[in-house]
């Protein structure tokens, strides 16, 4: 079954909630307006009680012949006389009007008149409010007077009935109102659903109609499109991506099926066709390099790739890297220098991703500084401010400022056809940084053309607070 639009549920909450209100209200008058004519009613009853009383006083030693005369005397012309019954103790009717005695009441126990009795009865086709106490003057009387409720009954009927005309009106014209309103207020979600419904994966520049209204909807729209900005610089990371990952795959593939098919195209010596073979295996080697690059980011985009993380000591690792880096740096005739802390150095890390990212500065480093140049390893702790603080520095080709801001994303060389050269991808320093970050610490670079660069990693220590 399909579900009702919001606007019409909203329309019917709106209907019930006020029907509820007219009810409760409709009601909560009728019990008002019916309690303050009984109270009218019976402030009349109490008054009439009390001339009775004033009425037997004047009696109180006349026989009881005499009395029941006098009262039927006095009585006839008054109104009350219609509706009064007058006993004694002992439940011996002294004056009963002639109604009463057509229609009598129930018997009352002098022992339940400590206080006056009001109560509501129906005799006959009417309807009576009736006063019931105990009068003594000399002797003890029951007196019950009767009020007639006729007006009364009309004032609550009619009253009912003007409810019963006016609510519904009332409601129908609140519906209208209700859906009006509803209607209103929505019309910007409409506006909304339009345009993000022309949304798709090729105008993700396009956003959601900005409303001015201060309320939820504006922040609900607000919030969309920052979303959609958010979704949108990832797809074109995505994009980018996959145009720059197809691109350096594309390069090292055509140059191997070049390098077969030249080899193959005529018969060669074995030294040509192992100098053809060694070319397709420094392909192979760049290629399967990119492809295992690809795959960290790739995983470390997913959320899949996930750092054994405890507490480590950077110094062994340090110097395992510097022992390992200055046999390279003899063979490209580089003088290469590690200033490590004499202490030990603690992080709260991963020791092979840590160790990936230093050989990825480290291998930087190597590979765009000219011989003779010099590259030096420092690495220390600055316990004031709680950080292990790592710096690779070389005397090589250094980096542009414009470039400076940008070495850390995926692909990006600074001088691509010596990148190329040297095996590069512009992928290093964007795993270097992810590593970094992943430790929570931060990677910046200070780097002058001609004259080198410095990286500089600082990683917390375990006893500092995380940032």
């Amino acid at each position: 079954m399909k579900k009702l639009s919001i606007g019409l549920r909203l329309t019917l909450w709106y209907l019930v909630i006020f029907f509820v209100a007219e009810l409760i209200f409709g009601a909560g008058m009728w019990m008002i307006l019916r309690q303050n004519l009984f109270d009218i009613a019976d402030a009349a009853l109490e008054d009439q009680a009390a001339d009775l009383q004033r009425f037997l006083e004047a009696r109180k030693d006349a026989p009881i012949p005499q009395l029941q005369a006098e009262i039927s005397e006095d009585y006839k012309i008054e109104r009350s006389e219609d509706y009064l019954q007058i006993t004694d103790a002992s439940g011996h009717v002294i004056y009963r009007s002639r109604f009463l005695d057509e229609h009598p009441l129930p018997p009352l126990s002098p022992d339940s008149l400590d206080r006056p009795l009001f109560e509501s009865r129906k005799l006959g086709h009417e309807r009576f409010r009736f006063l019931s106490t105990q009068i003594e003057v000399g002797r003890v009387y029951i007196v019950r007077i009767g009020h007639r409720m006729h007006e009364e009954v009309e004032t609550l009927d009619a009253f009912r009935g003007y409810l019963l005309w006016f609510a519904p009106l009332l409601l129908l014209g609140a519906s209208a109102g209700g859906y009006w309103l509803s209607r209103r207020a929505l019309a910007p979600v409409d506006a909304l659903t339009r345009t993000a419904r022309t949304i798709s994966g090729h105008n993700l520049s396009s956003r959601l109609e900005q409303l001015q209204t201060g309320d939820e909807l504006q922040r609900l729209s607000d919030t969309l499109n920052e979303m959609l900005a958010r979704i949108e610089s990832a797809f074109l990371r995505i994009t980018e991506f996959t145009a720059d990952a197809s691109h350096e795959l594309r390069t090292p593939i055509a140059l191997i099926h070049t390098e077969a098919e030249l080899a193959l195209r005529r018969s060669r010596n074995e030294t040509e066709y192992q100098e053809a073979l060694r070319h397709i295996l420094l392909e192979a080697e760049r290629t399967a390099k990119l492809i295992e690059e690809l795959l960290a980011l790739a995983r470390a985009d997913s959320g899949r790739e996930a750092l054994d993380i405890h507490p480590i000591d950077l110094l062994p690792l340090l110097q395992e890297s510097a022992s390992k880096w200055t046999q390279v740096a003899v063979l490209r005739n580089l003088q290469f220098e590690a200033s490590l802390a004499a202490t030990p150095l603690p992080v709260a890390g991963d020791a092979n991703a840590l160790r990936r990212a230093f050989d990825i500065l480290l291998d930087n480093a190597m590979k765009y500084t000219s011989s003779p140049g010099n590259i030096k390893l420092t690495a220390g702790e600055n316990k004031k401010e709680g950080h292990v603080i790592v710096s690779v520095e070389d005397t090589g080709m250094g980096i542009a400022p414009e470039d400076q801001a940008r070495i850390f994303e995926r692909f990006y060389r600074v001088d691509k056809a010596r990148s190329r050269e040297l095996g590069g991808a512009g992928l290093g320093l964007a795993i270097a940084q992810w590593i970094v970050h992943l430790h929570r610490g931060t990677i910046t670079v200070k780097s002058e053309v001609g004259k080198g660069s410095t990286f500089l990693i600082q990683i917390p220590s375990p006893h500092s607070e995380p940032e």
